[in-house]
């Protein structure tokens, strides 16, 4: 009933007022560069504002039919089912079938594995006979063929699992897909690997551990029977056989939620946790060489071991013969400094494997169910079990290691504030002297993590004090007096002058509700409100439901970084600050923008030939240029109007578009503000109606100077309700709603 009289009152003020909406279409402008640390930061970012957001704010999940966009309405279904679905294929294309990266055969388990196999026959033994002088392949089909029994699924054919993702590709598939059998078989999904820059950094490889965290806590958080029926975990329900860790094959009991979700979230878990130790044993640097860092005992006061930015792989070619991938020969220093961003990355995924994987946490039926995915079959115990160390212990010792060089290497203490990047020199720290607003913002987001992940440790206090420290500075040193964040700061020089970005805003945003939920200081929460505030008032045009990505300047250039910072700004300001009109605002922006850059779809979405859900999106094998299904690298769109913006002689910038800004505040009580940009001079009326379409008040009526310009509506002696004002200057007309709530 109320969708109803929803687009009944639409249709009559569009009527009644005669103004029709049309939105700038979004144009992608590169398809040809996959960055794979951003591609899964924006993974990362609409997976959390997919299904949790979607629960979060009251929907049920039950409702939700992929074959029925729209239902029960457009907000559950671009957050219930498109956000999480495309959060998924990024996932899947990068970690199984684009193939860009190392492949798993040659991962550090899999190798000592390989060496303890003393039976002279195992050469071919799981690879149909194929003897091709090495074991690790036979040991990595034995270790598939075993995950797929503890899940009762059935492996899919020339997958590309990896240990450790290269920094950039081209997303064109190098074949034609075959469009059959490609849901099953991936061989058809590879991308070129002479377009891929053969590098390691600590920003993709953890971007994507993050994104596997996500996936394999949420696919082994339950077990299942063998007709798939979900079973929840509590304690005593266990695939595995009583009294022991191994697999009961007679209990009818199977790893995840179903078979598809325990044997994926298994693989997942295998790369991550080769990845981790491959990171740890080979690509630590201490500015002579790559080598080993040992977390049990590590000290940056004795010598700092750190991540470089980046690293180039030597490999094999493809031999044809012996049917093996690439295999890696050696690793050789490209950019030597550390970056921020790739420490936090890094990180981000450690922190949040750790807590998946810690035998101590009984909190959940979750938890309960990961305790028998680490109890030594399918993986290893912890080391106060088995006196040897184990993937929690992996994952904590790699959380204290990067900490520990963030705080050696990147934090200010003189100045309260992480620093961009940093580098050794004879031994000693070098820091640049400048942080960018986003990189602090997620630095906050970051630092909240670890004090939840270290509470009760000596390294809890010193992650508190550094993260008030750099919500301050994001305050007293990038914040301005009307809410808005300059994009970084210079030490000794001070806030940059360029244009704001909306990426600064979104990423000062995002970091300051972490802050607040780190620490409860209400200082962080206002901050974190106004910066929301001013991101809607001078990026958001609701007319284009798209965001000026800097502000003056009408062309928006999309990235999956922005769209990332974005996503995660704007949940961020309804859960935590409580700004209901950020979730329309989001998903007005997904489907006019972030949809849009898209490329294809996979067939989870119930995309069945064709465009099946009707958002413009093609499927696979439909996909006319070969592209895979992630985003595009870049894409633009023409807004209606530029941003007003002021010099830095606080002269007001002459606008050069009409433009009509939303009120504010929204809702009101009793007064609002109504401002609007007039390129030139000219009569301008302005008029408020009420839904019926009646006139209640006119605002402006009369001639008026080019400029901005600012009318209070006073609504004292009006009811509470929904109210429409509309604008007719020159040739120019344009209508917004405000709501009056007594």
């Amino acid at each position: 009933m109320k969708l109803l009289t929803k687009t009944m009152e639409t249709v009559m003020i569009v009527l009644i007022l005669g103004v029709t909406f049309v939105f700038a279409q979004v144009t992608i402008t590169n398809t040809s560069n996959y960055q794979v640390a951003d591609q899964m930061l924006l993974a990362n970012e609409i997976n959390e504002s997919g299904e949790p957001y979607a629960e979060a704010i009251g929907y049920n999940l039950d409702d939700l039919d992929p074959m029925q966009p729209a239902v029960p309405d457009r907000t559950a279904y671009v957050l219930g089912i498109e956000n999480y679905e495309y959060s998924r294929y990024q996932l899947g294309v990068v970690i199984a079938l684009s193939g860009i990266g190392m492949h798993i055969i040659w991962a550090p388990m899999i190798a000592q594995m390989a060496a303890m196999e003393t039976d002279p026959n195992f050469d071919g033994m799981y690879t149909g006979g194929m003897q091709n002088g090495f074991k690790e392949d036979d040991t990595f089909m034995k270790m598939v063929m075993h995950l797929g029994m503890l899940a009762n699924h059935t492996p899919p054919m020339n997958a590309w699992p990896q240990f450790g993702e290269y920094v950039s590709g081209d997303p064109h598939y190098i074949q034609p897909i075959d469009a059959e059998n490609f849901g099953h078989d991936f061989a058809t999904l590879r991308w070129d690997r002479s377009k891929m820059t053969m590098q390691l950094s600590p920003g993709a490889m953890g971007q994507t551990l993050m994104k596997q965290y996500l996936w394999a806590q949420d696919m082994l958080g339950a077990f299942h029977d063998g007709d798939e029926n979900e079973i929840e975990p509590n304690g005593v329900i266990s695939p595995d056989s009583t009294g022991s860790p191994n697999f009961d094959p007679n209990n009818n009991v199977y790893f995840g939620g179903d078979n598809l979700d325990g044997f994926v979230g298994q693989v997942l878990t295998a790369e991550a946790i080769n990845k981790v130790l491959n990171i740890i044993n080979n690509l630590a640097y201490d500015g002579a060489s790559l080598g080993m860092v040992d977390p049990m005992t590590y000290d940056p006061a004795a010598g700092i071991k750190y991540f470089p930015h980046l690293i180039a792989v030597e490999e094999t070619p493809m031999d044809a013969a012996t049917m093996l991938p690439p295999r890696p020969t050696g690793y050789s220093i490209v950019d030597a400094s550390s970056w921020l961003f790739d420490q936090v990355s890094l990180i981000w995924g450690t922190l949040s494997y750790k807590n998946l994987m810690d035998p101590n946490n009984s909190s959940d039926s979750k938890h309960l169910a990961y305790h028998a995915v680490f109890d030594g079959d399918p993986f290893p115990a912890d080391m106060s079990v088995t006196g040897m160390p184990g993937p929690f212990d992996l994952m904590m010792g790699a959380s204290k290691v990067i900490f520990q060089n963030l705080m050696a290497m990147h934090f200010n203490s003189e100045n309260g504030t992480f620093i961009n990047t940093a580098e050794l020199s004879s031994g000693s720290v070098v820091q640049g002297t400048e942080i960018s607003t986003f990189n602090a913002g997620y630095t906050l987001v970051i630092l909240k993590l670890f004090v939840e992940e270290f509470a009760g440790t000596p390294l809890e206090g010193m992650a508190k004090d550094a993260l008030v420290a750099q919500a301050n500075f994001l305050l007293n040193n990038l914040q301005d007096a009307n809410g808005g964040f300059y994009n970084s700061y210079t030490l000794g020089t001070g806030p940059a002058a360029d244009a704001k970005t909306v990426l600064a805003q979104a990423g000062a945003i995002r970091g300051l509700y972490a802050a607040y939920q780190a620490t409860n200081d209400n200082t962080y929460l206002t901050a974190a409100d106004n910066g929301y505030d001013y991101i809607v008032q001078n990026f958001y045009d609701a007319d284009e439901h798209g965001f000026h990505t800097t502000q003056g300047v009408a062309e928006a250039t999309y990235t999956p970084k922005i769209v990332a910072a974005l996503s995660g700004a704007l949940r961020e300001a309804r859960l935590v600050g409580g700004h209901e009109d950020a979730t329309s605002i989001y998903v007005n922006f997904w489907d006019a923008v972030a949809n849009r850059m898209q490329l294809a779809e996979a067939d989870a979405t119930g995309e069945t030939g064709g465009d099946s859900d009707g958002d413009g999106i093609p499927y696979i094998p439909e996909q006319p240029n070969g592209l895979a299904s992630v985003f595009a690298a870049e894409a633009m769109q023409q807004l209606s109007g530029v941003t007003s913006v002021e010099d830095e002689d606080n002269a007001a910038v002459t606008p050069t578009a009409y433009r009509l800004n939303q009120n504010y505040p929204n809702p009101f009580n009793p007064t609002t503000e109504i401002s609007f940009s007039l390129p030139e001079a000219g009569k301008v009326r302005l008029d408020v109606y009420n839904v019926l379409g009646n006139k209640v008040t006119t605002l402006v009526n009369g001639q008026l100077n080019a400029g901005s310009h600012s009318i209070t509506f006073d609504a004292s002696l009006l009811p509470s309700g929904i109210y429409f004002y509309k604008i007719q200057a020159n040739n120019f007309s344009a209508i917004k709603k405000m709501n009056l709530l007594k």
